[in-house]
């Protein structure tokens, strides 16, 4: 089992910049890949963002290709998401997701391990 715990969520104004992080747990939390997700009202959770288990590969979606970056400390379990030029259409839920299957980190059906999420809001 994988514990998943994010953090770093706010109401930050359009054009900011926000960081968000997830630390991992559990005894296989070392070599999961993980990912990050997010679901606005209304509409379903989508894929954002994965990164390998040892960093060294990484994905972004088009939406938000040149505005965040995923990057891990593996020592720590730890990723992060690293959010700037904030749109008010970035304004979700985000969710951390972690498998030991990088292919399914892209589909929300998929993924093994999810944590409670934490709310961005960006003002306009």
């Amino acid at each position: 089992q994988v514990q998943l715990v994010e953090s770093g969520g706010g109401l930050v104004q359009a054009g900011g910049s926000l960081r968000l992080s997830c630390a991992a747990s559990g005894r296989t939390s070392s070599t999961v890949h993980m990912g990050w997700f997010r679901q606005a009202p209304g509409k379903e959770r989508e894929f954002v963002a994965r990164i390998s288990w040892g960093g060294t590969v990484t994905d972004h979606a088009d939406s938000v290709k040149g505005r965040f970056t995923i990057s891990r400390v593996k020592s720590a379990n730890t990723v992060y998401l690293q959010m700037n030029s904030r749109k008010p259409e970035d304004t979700a839920v985000y969710f951390c997701a972690a498998d030991p299957d990088y292919g399914r980190i892209m589909s929300r059906v998929r993924v093994s391990y999810w944590g409670k999420g934490t709310l961005v809001t960006v003002s306009s």
